[in-house]
């Protein structure tokens, strides 16, 4: 997920990134849309720069007018003010970022390479800016006598303290300093991401035997036949680093040798000493980040992280995270012996190796659970799955959705929802873009394009991302059942955006600490394995035949199947993040041996690599889970927790999902999360349910 963190209007600056006039610029003029969406048919390259540059302007006036006034400081002039400012930059910014990561193209990242230190630059401007925090801080030391409501409380917290952590305090050539580190890491993160990008638009392999192909559904093979067309092969099928082409194939075809180098196409991303390696960018990065955390009187960057975060320090991740690798490296040694055992019965006298995993772990779950992907996936057409979706939020809050087609798009693929609550009313709008392509960032995320907030009488705009197989010239877009939960996830956020009902846009929807943000849209994934829902979305794309029972039954069987190594690649990830954040010291490091170390103290299972290896972990070098790749399992504490409370009840029950909605989706960052969360819960959430939900340990 990608959101706005708290301040937004000066958040976004610090972690971002030709028109004759402004009038022939349709990203600063006012947006006659409908429901004032972005103008995506009229906004072109060329409007992008002078945008940013006219907004930019725009907002050191504003700011000025803060500091400059005669007025005493007061919650209006000065915070709610601030609030304000900004807005036309946040608008740009925030439709530039979003097009660039779903369809980018080379202009695009030139733009983003560019304005990313401008945009560090701006942001420092403001939050060093020494008057504006007299103000600030002036009113903040006057909190308990300006009868201030809870929100308005918050708000003010949470501008004092974004000052005070940018290092408002430091002398000037302290300040200076940061400002270098600030700009050159934002440079860093652009050109990590665009490697990475052209890593995995690189890579391919042809095949051209039939029989490698094995058992990949069959609308993934016309997919990998239109890939090898368009990628000028000779015939036969190409299969790239994209998940949707990887996974089927690493799965399914009985070649081991082109399952090994498609493997390690992936595992090597970014790390292949050609121009767009990673490794001295991400060097320089945990470099930079640390000695920016020491300069502001850190320990080390996770501790200046996690001090805004649930978490509060990296010991108490620590703690956390070892109390699940404990058992999920016991699962995870079981799963590794059955899949040798099985190798060894098909005849091969070698060791276990990486690009085995996933091949023989569905050999053994077909002979364990009698469970194909190709008899499952016909019911999984895209369509039916994103209905089974939106129809969680009809019946627990009794929202609608009515497909736009009269709203401009940034590409034909995407679909476009207007939300209404129960009564009719309009609620906000959402994107939806399914599909994978080169032009796209890997994973799925959700971004706002406009924040709600009662201050500008905003409802919300958002977008979710995902990177699904598309349809094929036989069959629609047909996904694997786990796939429905990545829907869910991503729905989750949209859900948290559009359901905010807060004043500020800075505390609205989203922007909350990072390892509580992924809590609402992890709890929608529970709805989607249970039986009941299941029925209700999974359907077959030829006959419209509702699952069979005996599917869902062996689904369901097959829950905590392989989630050893699910957990343990995952952990891998989340232990090597803490690592390269909790450095002091990273000048002359060698980052293959640092993150092979790393994996040797956690007793890592040597046939599994981390979910993302520091070359290619974009969340944490190109994205904004530095010191917080963690939050997505700390969140599942959360919500495999929260889901009880259903489950106690109804799935569907209106008065829990009323609490949840009231206590937790509209709150945005009012409240700290913790609070927000035991609001609801009544209670502080136990781990077990984790533990048991993931099949760790036995339940009760």
């Amino acid at each position: 997920m990608r959101s706005l963190a708290p301040f937004a209007s000066l958040i976004l600056l610090l972690g971002a990134v030709a028109c004759s006039s402004t009038g022939n610029n349709p990203l600063l003029t006012e947006w006659n849309t409908p429901f004032g969406v972005p103008p995506f048919d009229e906004i072109r390259e060329k409007h992008y720069l002078p945008a940013f540059r006219t907004t930019m302007a725009e907002h050191r006036v504003e700011i000025e007018a803060i500091v400059s006034t005669s007025e005493a400081p007061t919650f209006e002039n000065t915070i709610v003010a601030l609030e304000r400012s900004g807005q036309a930059l946040t608008r740009v910014s925030s439709v530039f970022f979003a097009v660039e990561g779903a369809h980018g193209n080379e202009k695009l990242r030139e733009i983003a390479s560019t304005i990313a230190p401008e945009l560090s630059a701006h942001g420092d401007d403001i939050t060093f800016n020494r008057d504006l925090y007299e103000r600030v801080n002036t009113v903040f030391e006057q909190r308990e006598s300006l009868g201030l409501n809870p929100e308005q409380m918050r708000l003010l917290e949470e501008t004092n303290k974004a000052f005070v952590r940018s290092g408002i305090g430091l002398d000037e050539a302290t300040q200076d300093r940061l400002r270098e580190i600030n700009s050159e890491l934002a440079e860093l993160s652009q050109t990590f991401g665009q490697n990475l990008l052209a890593e995995t638009n690189d890579f391919s392999i042809h095949v051209t035997d039939e029989a490698d192909l094995g058992d990949i559904p069959a609308n993934l093979v016309a997919a990998a036949a239109a890939e090898s067309e368009r990628r000028e092969y000779d015939g036969g099928w190409a299969f790239t680093l994209q998940r949707p082409s990887i996974n089927p194939f690493l799965q399914f075809s009985p070649n081991r040798e082109l399952r090994r180098q498609l493997f390690m196409g992936y595992a090597m991303r970014g790390d292949n000493d050609n121009e767009n390696d990673n490794k001295q960018i991400l060097g320089r990065m945990a470099t930079l980040r640390a000695e920016g955390a020491a300069l502001r009187g850190y320990e080390t960057h996770a501790h200046f992280v996690l001090s805004n975060n649930m978490a509060e320090t990296p010991a108490n991740v620590y703690n956390f995270l070892d109390q699940i690798m404990e058992p999920a490296l016991r699962v995870g040694k079981e799963e590794r012996a059955a899949l040798e055992e099985m190798m060894r019965a098909e005849g091969i006298d070698d060791e276990l190796k990486g690009w085995d995993w996933r091949y023989y772990t569905e050999k053994v779950r077909k002979a364990r659970f009698d469970l194909d992907e190709e008899i499952l996936r016909p019911y999984f057409p895209l369509e039916s799955v994103r209905d089974g979706v939106l129809s969680l939020a009809t019946r627990l809050w009794g929202l609608t959705f009515t497909e736009l087609q009269d709203v401009p798009t940034w590409h034909p693929d995407q679909q476009v929802f207007e939300v209404k609550e129960a009564d009719g009313s309009h609620l906000g709008v959402m994107y939806m873009d399914f599909y994978a392509r080169e032009s796209k960032s890997g994973g799925a995320w959700m971004n706002d394009l406009r924040p709600q907030s009662r201050l500008y009488g905003d409802k919300a705009i958002v977008t979710t991302n995902f990177n699904f197989p598309g349809p094929t010239a036989d069959t629609p877009a047909l996904l694997a059942a786990i796939d429905a939960s990545t829907l869910a996830h991503e729905f989750g956020h949209a859900l948290h955006g559009l359901l905010s009902d807060v004043t500020y846009p800075s505390l609205s929807g989203t922007a909350v600490p990072r390892d509580f943000v992924e809590f609402p849209s992890q709890i929608m994934e529970n709805w989607m394995n249970e039986p009941e829902v299941v029925r209700e979305y999974a359907r077959h794309y030829q006959t419209g035949e509702v699952i069979p029972d005996e599917l869902i039954e062996k689904l369901q069987a097959a829950g905590t199947f392989n989630q050893g190594f699910i957990t343990l690649e995952y952990m891998a990830a989340s232990y090597l993040d803490l690592a390269w954040h909790t450095l002091s010291e990273t000048e002359e490091l060698d980052i293959d041996a640092f993150e092979t170390t790393e994996m040797e103290r956690v007793g890592m299972i040597e046939e599994i690599i981390p979910r993302y290896r520091s070359t290619y972990f974009s969340h944490i070098f190109s994205g904004g889970y530095a010191s917080g790749y963690y939050a997505y399992i700390w969140a599942e504490v959360l919500d495999k927790d929260a889901f009880q409370a259903f489950k106690e009840t109804t799935l569907f029950d209106r008065e829990t999902a009323e609490r949840l909605r009231r206590e937790v989706l509209s709150r945005g960052g009012t409240r700290p999360g913790m609070e927000l969360y035991t609001a609801f819960r009544g209670r502080e959430p136990s781990i077990e349910a984790l533990l048991i939900g993931r099949g760790l340990i036995p339940g009760k």
